[in-house]
């Protein structure tokens, strides 16, 4: 029997957590990506914590001009701003199990161009 696409994902994305671990200094950056939306949340795993987060929706798309790819950049972007302000210099980033291209490599390199390091 063949194994989901999700279920691959998942398994691929729990061997890249157990390697990576957000702390409070240099927190994780992850990265959920679907047909319609993206989500990237930097989080504290040692306190469990959610310190900044930023979202697109399908509705929020029409606001924003571009395709999906500069539709993530520009999230990435601002939710380095965000980080920015609340005090984070540096962050791990997690692909969450996706391969390094297309939206996840423009999420990547909008937080880059925030002031982020990796």
């Amino acid at each position: 029997m063949r194994i989901s696409r999700k279920k691959q994902r998942i398994k691929r994305h729990n061997r890249v957590r157990a390697k990576i671990k957000g702390t409070a200094e240099k927190p994780r950056a992850s990265v959920f990506r679907s047909n319609k939306h993206i989500l990237v949340q930097i989080i504290d795993d040692q306190a469990a914590k959610t310190l900044v987060s930023s979202i697109v929706k399908s509705t929020d798309k029409t606001k924003i001009n571009g395709n999906k790819v500069d539709i993530a950049a520009s999230v990435g972007e601002t939710l380095a701003k965000k980080a920015k302000e609340i005090g984070i210099e540096s962050v791990v980033f997690d692909r969450g199990g996706y391969k390094y291209h297309g939206r996840v490599k423009a999420i990547a390199e909008g937080l880059r161009k925030g002031g982020l390091k990796f």
